[in-house]
């Protein structure tokens, strides 16, 4: 007669706790540092020497501590809930921004002469990655999110026709390009809003 055999206690899985939706910090620390450089961008508030000389270094610390690393984290908390999407545009701008510090401080001594061309393919290369992120955003993304990815790829393309139109208005692009910024932030800290609100409030509050 065969003997029953101890193999310990039945395996019981291994319970995950849920995770917040980290869309909301990734969308205001976008959206914060992306307002404060576009209103230099359009010529609000001047970083040329004069009463707002220094504007540039609040826009570099906030790059860095909340358009930088907090996006980064929210990149990282989009992959722990498997957001493919998520992950790789907040993780993206986040280093985006870093790149941006450094070009503006590190590394700013050894650009050309004329950095011009260099910047814009810089800046042309952003919009090309925001343009495919738009493009799957379409997928199921919500509209606003859309919306965002719409806005800051015209943002990027009008900004690299800046640093390359040396025979046109130059400073008009570079206020097109201030102009569209603008929008994206507005866009990116409504829907950062929406979902925090929706979320608190269970229910759909303001449209995304």
């Amino acid at each position: 007669m065969a003997t029953a055999v101890n193999v310990g206690p039945p395996y019981v899985a291994e319970s995950v706790a849920p995770v917040a939706n980290p869309a909301p910090l990734g969308l205001i620390g976008f959206g914060l540092t992306t307002l404060l450089l576009s209103v230099i961008n359009v010529g609000f508030i001047s970083a040329a020497p004069g009463p707002t000389a220094g504007s540039l270094s609040v826009v570099l610390a906030t790059a860095i501590a909340f358009g930088g690393v907090g996006q980064i984290l929210a990149g990282m908390w989009e992959f722990r809930v498997g957001n493919t999407f998520g992950a790789t545009a907040f993780t993206s701008y986040g280093l985006f921004w870093i790149s941006f510090v450094l070009i503006e401080t590190t590394f700013g001594p050894d650009l050309p002469k004329d950095p011009t061309p260099i910047l814009g393919m810089y800046a042309l290369g952003w919009g090309i990655f925001t343009a495919y992120m738009f493009i799957a955003s379409l997928g199921g993304a919500s509209r606003g999110v859309s919306v965002v990815f719409f806005l800051l790829a015209l943002t990027f393309i009008t900004l690299a026709i800046a640093f390359w139109a040396k025979s046109l208005p130059s400073a008009g692009w570079n206020q097109i390009s201030g102009g569209l910024g603008l929008l994206t932030a507005i866009a990116a800290i409504y829907c950062s809003f929406a979902f925090v609100t929706n979320a608190n409030f269970k229910r759909t509050v303001l449209p995304v």
